[in-house]
């Protein structure tokens, strides 16, 4: 019986550091989708819109709740060779039993992505002066 119950307890350890694992990719490929998008967008207004909307696209394509994700724009802005750096958070449960469901608050997960904005894009106004 104590075989089956530390069997069991692995892989309870097992299956919630996983989680954690997971999570830390969703969120890396949330940072890094709404930056991408971000970068690439023709307004300001819109470019935002399209990152976050990318963002929770990445962390859906993850199998991820959207009720624990956040992104955020943490530096930069929309104009010519400026950093844009963005930040996905993702909680996680503190325990996650397969059938039953999670338990806890947990802790959070985060991942930052950068890109530069393209100097030699149409569409924004000042030179292309990203020295």
């Amino acid at each position: 019986m104590f075989g089956v119950l530390v069997f069991v307890f692995g892989t309870l350890v097992v299956v919630n550091a996983w989680q954690v694992v997971d999570a830390k990719f969703a969120a890396a490929s949330a940072a890094r989708e709404a930056a991408r998008t971000y970068v690439e967008g023709r307004d300001t207004d819109g470019a935002a819109r399209s990152a976050v909307v990318a963002a929770d696209e990445a962390i859906v394509g993850h199998g991820r709740s959207l009720e624990r994700a956040s992104v955020s724009l943490v530096s930069g802005g929309f104009s010519r060779c400026r950093r844009v750096v963005f930040e996905a958070r993702y909680r996680v449960p503190l325990l996650l039993v397969p059938v039953v469901g999670s338990f806890g608050d947990g802790f959070t997960v985060s991942a930052r992505h950068a890109e530069v904005v393209d100097p030699y894009r149409s569409g924004l106004s000042g030179a292309a002066d990203c020295g």
